[in-house]
């Protein structure tokens, strides 16, 4: 029987498409996980024997610790609808509905919580730091100080206006009020000017005996409440 041939004129078998996989890479790679979570939990235990908080080990990669480049926002996902599929976290373990640190894979259910695990040790160990600061020299701070003032200075340039921009600021919008009231003025009188037209060319056409709609509104109500006249009767 003559064996199946593939696009490109090779034999190929059913099962050729399908990954190959080194069975000894990924058992050593078990092997190494098992044997990481076994000294971890041996170290978690002495912690808690010596009545001390677990931290992980330092590696010698880690940075010192510095101040956050920006604000935490903890606002950014109010009014933000969020799906969460059931049984996405345990605890704090797992991704839930919260404040969610990617770092720890911890979700915490208020904003101060998630502040505080923000500078905690298990967090800074986390993202690589030591938890220590450099100690900073009289240099170091008199720059740091410049910087900020700096940026403050950035921040009110905007804001700061002097008397007269305040008071030209003031004149254009008393003028734009103006200018809206004319126009309102300007738009009533087109209007009944338009109606007073209106009804000169319809009586022009039809006669003064005609009635045009809204004329005699409030003589009508008038008679309708018995009252003829506020005349006097002496002669």
């Amino acid at each position: 029987m003559a064996s199946k041939k593939g696009a490109y004129e090779n034999t190929a078998s059913d099962t050729d498409f399908r990954k190959k996989y080194d069975r000894a890479e990924y058992a050593q790679k078990a092997k190494d996980r098992e044997a990481k979570e076994k000294e971890e939990s041996k170290l978690r235990y002495e912690a808690k024997l010596a009545g001390k908080k677990y931290y992980a080990p330092l590696t010698g990669e880690e940075t010192l610790t510095q101040a956050r480049a920006s604000r935490l926002d903890v606002s950014q996902n109010v009014g933000k609808v969020m799906l969460m599929p059931a049984g996405a976290a345990t605890g704090k373990k797992g991704r839930g509905a919260g404040f969610y640190c990617e770092a720890c894979d911890l979700t915490f259910k208020d904003n101060l919580q998630w502040v505080e695990h923000e500078n905690s040790m298990q967090h800074l160990r986390a993202i690589g730091q030591t938890g220590e600061v450099k100690k900073a020299s009289a240099e170091d701070v008199r720059e740091r100080i410049e910087r900020i003032w700096e940026r403050m200075q950035e921040e009110k340039k905007d804001d700061v206006k002097t008397l007269g921009e305040r008071l030209e600021i003031r004149k254009e919008e008393e003028e734009k009020d103006r200018e809206e009231r004319r126009r309102k003025r300007k738009e009533l009188v087109e209007r009944q000017r338009a109606e007073k037209e209106k009804e000169v060319k319809i009586k022009k056409e039809y006669g003064e005996d005609v009635r045009v709609e809204g004329e005699h509104d409030e003589d009508d109500m008038m008679a309708s409440m018995g009252i003829t006249g506020f005349g006097s009767s002496k002669k």
